[in-house]
């Protein structure tokens, strides 16, 4: 018999319905005792927790709040991470539009703290999640994305079954981690809608959209220096691009997800000093800021090499461009014939690691530096 987890769309709404039920047949009513076919290892876990808790799938749900004194606590220290996700989740409006999804904002205890989008309020079932101040942790509401999601600190689908109690089997939602400068994490972003077609590409949407809020409470946190990083030929715009930030003393004071991971950074522990990441003098970075050079390739102590572009905090002119883009008041063709120069001379006139520090192809760098110098 095949138990492997059955992915979303690969068989009809009703088979999937069918197999999950399956799935709870074999662990919810017969007391944990089987595996769980047909499901995701970490719903198989987050159902085990449940029935560890003394949960039954037949109970009923009240849907608590905390007290006002807690909420008002919870939404206070999530401030900053408010203040990121608003633009953010106007924008899941829009990518949202007629599928009666809704957004929800969570504190790392699985508190509400904000609620955007569609909510039928003359639903109660609607307006018993969608509430400031709810507790929707697994403790208080067993699986869900949200419980799940901090628990397990990684993106989730949840359809129908797929939720513990009978009580929430209306839901389906998608929920994604937020993490903070810090590497801690800070909250969770939740899509959700209510006796809902299946929408699994809202995991892909929320994940996303968690990595544009952590990437704005980076920026938010106090810095002298931004550090944009990537894997050498990678284009430092994309989303994975790694963001760090660091003090007037060299000291990183925060980072988004993806540069704690290419610096190996452990959350928790206080962020080392850049020399201690970076085989140059941290001055360096600083030079390379004040020069307004151009991404360049420096030396981990870890053996690998890491793109880095390097700008000033509270350089207005230079505060969102990236090198390749400046200095527009200038004829173009001087623009680009300048700064592929420059990164010819950073990369020791290796032609092949300038063209992927600015993005473009070997034979552009060859043909532009061909052309004709402007006449004085």
């Amino acid at each position: 018999m095949n138990t492997s987890p059955l992915q979303p769309g690969t068989a009809t709404a009703t088979d999937r319905l069918a197999l999950i039920e399956s799935a709870r047949r074999a662990v919810l009513n017969e007391g944990g005792l089987h595996a769980a076919p047909w499901v995701e290892p970490w719903i198989d876990r987050s159902w085990r927790r449940c029935l560890a808790h003394g949960f039954r799938p037949q109970q009923a749900l009240a849907f608590q709040a905390v007290s006002a004194p807690a909420t008002h606590r919870a939404i206070e220290a999530s401030r900053p991470l408010l203040q990121a996700a608003a633009p953010v989740i106007q924008s899941l409006a829009r990518a949202m539009a007629d599928t009666r999804y809704f957004a929800i904002l969570t504190d790392a205890h699985g508190v509400v703290i904000d609620v955007n989008g569609p909510v039928d309020r003359h639903n109660p079932q609607a307006s018993l999640i969608a509430r400031i101040g709810v507790d929707l942790s697994e403790q208080a509401v067993g699986t869900t994305a949200i419980g799940a999601t901090l628990a397990e600190l990684q993106p989730v689908w949840l359809h129908r079954g797929e939720h513990f109690f009978d009580d929430t089997g209306i839901y389906s939602c998608a929920g994604a981690p937020l993490f903070g400068p810090d590497g801690r994490c800070v909250g969770m972003l939740d899509l959700t809608g209510i006796h809902v077609t299946e929408r699994p590409a809202l995991k892909h949407l929320v994940a996303q959209s968690a990595r544009s809020i952590e990437n704005a409470l980076t920026l938010a946190q106090p810095h002298q220096l931004l550090l944009r990083i990537h894997w050498p030929g990678c284009s430092p715009d994309e989303d994975s691009a790694g963001l760090v930030c660091v003090d007037a003393d060299g000291f990183v004071s925060g980072t988004n997800r993806a540069a704690a991971d290419m610096l190996t950074l452990t959350p928790g522990v206080p962020w080392p000093h850049c020399s201690d990441v970076f085989a140059v003098p941290f001055e360096t970075l600083f030079d390379d800021a004040r020069n307004a050079r151009a991404a360049r390739e420096l030396p981990l102590w870890s053996g690998l090499r890491l793109a880095v572009w390097s700008r000033l905090n509270g350089d207005r002119t230079h505060a969102q461009t990236p090198p390749q883009a400046r200095h527009a008041s200038l004829p173009l063709k001087d623009v680009e014939t300048a700064l592929i120069r420059r990164a010819v001379e950073d990369a020791r006139g290796n032609v092949m690691q300038a063209a992927r520090s600015l993005g473009i192809s070997r034979a552009t760098v060859y043909r532009k530096l061909r052309q004709k110098k402007p006449t004085d």
